[in-house]
């Protein structure tokens, strides 16, 4: 198998797990605090991580990495996870699935002056016209009903490209779930402390589908998804595997209207065909 077939194939994977991501957050913020389930998820990952690094004894990044490794733990580690959480106060997590498909763009555009990579004009078209479909159902379906909850996404969305491009250039240098480990244990110091301070009083009211989200957003969301998706960009290309994030709200939307019951409307199913419609055009010019 070709470095760009073995891309995106795991950035695949990567997409399919991060698919569950804004559902599970969905179910948790309704008995966890949005500010303790940011800080504990990536605790509990740091935790893992840690264990990982100990047991493969991975060799210390280099001082030059020490910078994008913050990069990488001030967006992907806490700030997408605490944004979209908060969004999700004001949206349902159908709604905030929808802005995932800005991701590609914001994340090609930071692979662009992060990653060095120069993608032809061609692939802006298809994935700008992605995004602005994306774009324009969110503020059809009703912008003003809560600007709070899109702003917050809009936001997520940014820092997020700059996480996945920062951290996809590291990885080629340092492997894809070292990156994702070093970087939950660069943040584990303020997020152990933060989220023990932070943490509900009592745990009586909380759920058990709210600690298996927690568990989810935890493992899958917060490691393990990074593992395959950090990988899939280093090989195959940030901007180019970045695409496949168009399929994400498929796979998200299906998972809300099963397991949370929300309405999923043929307006949201149509714009998502649109967008994952753009991926094939967009992969054949990315480089």
């Amino acid at each position: 198998m070709n470095m760009m077939a073995s891309g995106w194939i795991n950035g695949f994977l990567g997409v399919l797990i991060f698919a569950g991501s804004l559902p599970a957050t969905r179910v948790a913020v309704a008995d966890f605090d949005p500010v303790f389930l940011t800080l504990a998820r990536a605790a509990i990952a740091g935790l893992v991580g840690l264990a990982l690094l100990g047991v493969f004894r991975e060799k210390r990044p280099e001082r030059r990495d020490l910078a994008p490794l913050l990069v990488v733990a001030l967006s992907v580690v806490i700030g997408f996870p605490l944004l979209t959480a908060l969004a999700l106060k004001h949206v349902t997590s159908a709604h905030s699935i929808v802005f995932i498909g800005l991701l590609p763009l914001s994340t090609a555009l930071f692979a662009v002056l992060r990653g060095g990579e120069r993608p032809r004009l061609a692939f802006w078209l298809f994935s700008g016209l992605g995004s602005a479909l994306v774009a324009g159902f969110a503020l059809r379906q009703g912008f003003s009903a809560s600007p709070t909850g899109d702003l917050l996404m809009l936001s997520a969305i940014v820092i997020c490209g700059l996480g996945y491009a920062e951290g996809a250039a590291l990885s080629r240098r340092l492997g894809g779930w070292q990156v994702i480990s070093w970087a939950l244990l660069l943040a584990l110091p303020v997020t152990i402390v933060l989220s023990w301070i932070t943490a509900p009083a009592s745990l009586n009211g909380v759920g058990l589908p709210a600690w298996l989200s927690l568990a989810y957003v935890s493992l899958f969301s917060m490691l393990i998804g990074f593992v395959f998706w950090y990988r899939g960009l280093a090989q195959g290309g940030i901007a180019a595997v970045g695409q496949l994030q168009l399929l994400q709200p498929f796979f998200g939307l299906a998972l809300a209207a099963l397991l949370l019951g929300e309405a999923v409307t043929w307006q949201m199913l149509a714009v998502s065909a649109a967008v994952a419609a753009c991926v094939a055009g967009a992969r054949r010019f990315a480089r």
